[in-house]
């Protein structure tokens, strides 16, 4: 399977058993999504076959439509269903039961979604509307739709990213009652803990090439990434310079007080020195996002003062905190990030062509300078600079929005959940890269749902509940002690 420039699978097997779950692993880039299109008909290859129990000779799906037909589904991680419409006709859309004189025959369709979301153990209303239901549950919502269409195999790609705990042990026993009743489930996706908790075995890729296939329990995690990254690594290895924590007489950055915005964020002090690491931490909806966007102007705050290097600041929308030298990269990539019909050129030099403003256009030699400079910088894998960004992986599409930021030099780095999706081997480039940036005399803010990378990389973090910044932790950080303090239980 190629692209312009780029071999992006190449003999690539995968073997799913029966009545199992299959982790694909992966760097970014390693060909997990073009084999998943591949497998579902969106993609064509060009040597190789699909063989299917129960299917005389290969399979040679053109569509999605034909994959379902010989019991290939897959449930992404942005859930591609109807908010606006109710549980039950997202279950039967497309398939809806008829009358005998062909209008749709909405008891059945609402008794029928009734006893699959009791089969299936999902506790929702089929009468509410979807968009009533978090993330979590529209992620079941779609794969009972998927399970009802009689799937075979169901392909989960990257399902857990944006859940919390408690939601990802919910899919994971509806994983394993599928698990149960045959359904095979190929599981993508970067976080470790989860393949060891919930898969029987792991293929990895490497670069578009088949690494190798190994039973769950005869693969450490060690191992593991070795095998995708092609050497070994000590994930755990701290990452921090000696020195780095003591910065009590640098000049202050930033100082917040307090700070707030209807609805989504009490009041709040936060300082952060320059060359400082401050990590936000606290559970999913605990305010994280909103304290950040509050100090960058894209929530305008209500209350309180903003001191950016000493002098007070007015922050009335992002580009006033663009000119005071602060940058965001947002949580959501695909919805506040990228701009997929653009190059990766042109992605890049967006923010510092806006902070210059229409009149003050950058020279097109400048432009691929610039951009040729983060591609090699941050390792980005693309044909070229002028690729498309959305014919990229995730993890380089991160990188590329990592890369508009760092091409304004700002003196202040918003990193929301910068590593969310993203190989090993990029989080611990991104969160090296991070320490580097500290050492030049940035300050950094960064927001992490995984508390380890934070402890690798934080001078100080701050911790948040229910929108309100509860307190801080200093010295020597350790899970223990963040842990603590998200429930509730400071030992300072």
């Amino acid at each position: 399977m190629t692209f312009p420039g780029v071999k992006a699978l190449d003999g690539v097997d995968l073997t799913l058993r029966k009545g199992e779950i299959h982790a694909l692993m992966g760097e970014n880039g390693a060909g997990k999504s073009t084999l998943i299109k591949c497998l579902t008909g969106i993609n064509d290859f060009e040597a190789g076959e699909i063989r299917i129990d129960g299917i005389d000779g290969p399979v040679k799906n053109h569509s999605t439509l034909d994959a379902q037909k010989v019991g290939i589904s897959t449930v992404y991680q942005e859930v591609n269903l109807c908010p606006n419409l109710s549980v039950a006709e997202n279950l039967y859309i497309g398939r809806e039961p008829k009358t005998f004189i062909g209008t749709i025959d909405r008891k059945k369709m609402y008794r029928k979604a009734e006893e699959l979301v009791k089969r299936l153990e999902i506790d929702v209303d089929v009468y509410q509307n979807l968009e009533n239901y978090s993330l979590a549950i529209q992620q079941m919502i779609a794969i009972a739709r998927a399970v009802d269409m009689d799937c075979k195999v169901l392909i989960l790609d990257e399902p857990t990213s944006s859940l919390d705990d408690v939601e990802v042990d919910k899919l994971f026993v509806m994983m394993n009652q599928l698990k149960q009743n045959g359904v095979s489930i190929v599981f993508v996706t970067h976080f470790l803990e989860q393949v060891y908790a919930v898969c029987d075995r792991i293929t990895v890729l490497r670069n578009g090439t088949f690494v190798g296939e190994y039973p769950v329990d005869e693969l450490p995690r060690v191992k593991l990434v070795a095998a995708m990254m092609g050497k070994d690594f000590d994930d755990l290895a701290s990452i921090k310079p000696e020195g780095f924590d003591t910065l009590k007489d640098a000049p202050m950055q930033i100082e917040a007080q307090g700070l707030s915005h209807k609805g989504t964020i009490k009041p709040f002090d936060l300082n952060l020195r320059k060359g400082e690491v401050i990590g936000l931490t606290g559970l999913l909806g605990s305010g994280r996002s909103e304290l950040a966007r509050v100090i960058y102007g894209a929530d305008k705050a209500q209350t309180g003062t903003l001191k950016v290097a000493g002098k007070e600041a007015k922050i009335n929308q992002p580009i006033d905190a663009m000119q005071m030298g602060m940058g965001l990269l947002p949580d959501d990539r695909k919805a506040e990030g990228i701009i997929g019909d653009l190059s990766v050129r042109e992605n890049i030099i967006l923010a510092l062509q806006a902070k210059r403003g229409m009149f003050h256009l950058i020279p097109r030699a400048q432009q691929e300078k610039m951009a040729d400079h983060y591609i090699k910088m941050l390792q980005i894998k693309t044909a070229s600079r002028e690729t498309p960004i959305k014919q990229l992986s995730g993890g380089n599409q991160q990188k590329v929005i990592l890369g508009r930021w760092l091409a304004t030099d700002p003196d202040f780095l918003i990193l929301d959940e910068p590593t969310r999706g993203i190989d090993v081997g990029t989080k611990t480039e991104i969160q090296k890269l991070i320490i580097h940036l500290a050492q030049e005399g940035k300050s950094i803010m960064f927001i992490s749902s995984e508390i380890e990378e934070m402890l690798r990389t934080c001078n100080r973090m701050a911790v948040l509940r229910d929108g309100a910044k509860v307190g801080e932790l200093e010295g020597e950080l350790t899970q223990e002690r963040v842990m603590s303090a998200i429930a509730g239980g400071f030992d300072e």
